[in-house]
């Protein structure tokens, strides 16, 4: 996705771009040879972002987006995970988006989930817990846990029943549907939908 404002890099990572415009911080996950796909180090990443953007007052509002302009975040990297979480370099195995999903839900900032393609699994969750969702119209949300056996790992199930309410919650956890950006603005899933190209604009 390219991006038309001249963003600026706050501090440089792996796996995430972290940039600066206007006192907006825009947390991106770069990896979108893997749909944006999370591992343990990219969530330490955002993490560190995150602690950045709660320190610095310059920074009144925080945008969650992936690279690529094809998925948000695809959830866990399946590549990478164990028995006992996701593993990676360090060989320990963790489960350690719920520390992020804490972060985004008591730092005294808007957080904006800014949704360009697949939301998917760990990555619906992580616009789940965001204040506001922007939708793309080429968003598709869902969840994946029965399919690959995993499960909430943290707010994800209850911050969905608040938003959508408990039946409809259920039906998205346990079928595994998909649903397009204009299905979710009908069910409150998301805040608004807009043209992909005006997606950036809208935040802003």
């Amino acid at each position: 996705m390219n991006w038309k404002q001249n963003w600026e890099t706050i501090r440089e990572y792996d796996e995430i771009k972290f940039d600066f415009f206007e006192g907006i911080a825009k947390i991106s996950i770069n990896r979108p040879e893997k749909h944006n796909a999370f591992t343990p180090r990219t969530v330490k990443e955002m993490i560190d972002a995150m602690n950045i953007c709660r320190d610095d007052e310059n920074i009144d509002v925080i945008i969650f987006s992936g690279e690529g302009g094809k998925a948000f975040c695809s959830g866990g990297d399946q590549g990478v995970r164990g028995h006992g979480g996701y593993v990676g370099k360090d060989e320990v195995p963790r489960l350690n988006v719920l520390d992020l999903q804490k972060q985004i839900r008591s730092i005294p900032k808007v957080v904006i989930a800014a949704v360009a393609g697949w939301s998917i699994g760990g990555g619906h969750v992580l616009h789940v817990v965001c204040d506001l969702t922007i939708a793309a119209e080429n968003a598709m949300f869902g969840q994946t846990g029965p399919k690959v056996g995993s499960f909430d790992g943290g707010f994800g199930a209850s911050y969905l029943a608040r938003s959508v309410g408990q039946k409809k919650a259920r039906e998205i956890w346990y079928l595994c549907d998909q649903y397009n950006a204009e299905q979710a603005l009908e069910m409150g899933l998301v805040n608004t939908v807009v043209p992909l190209d005006e997606l950036e604009d809208t935040f802003i």
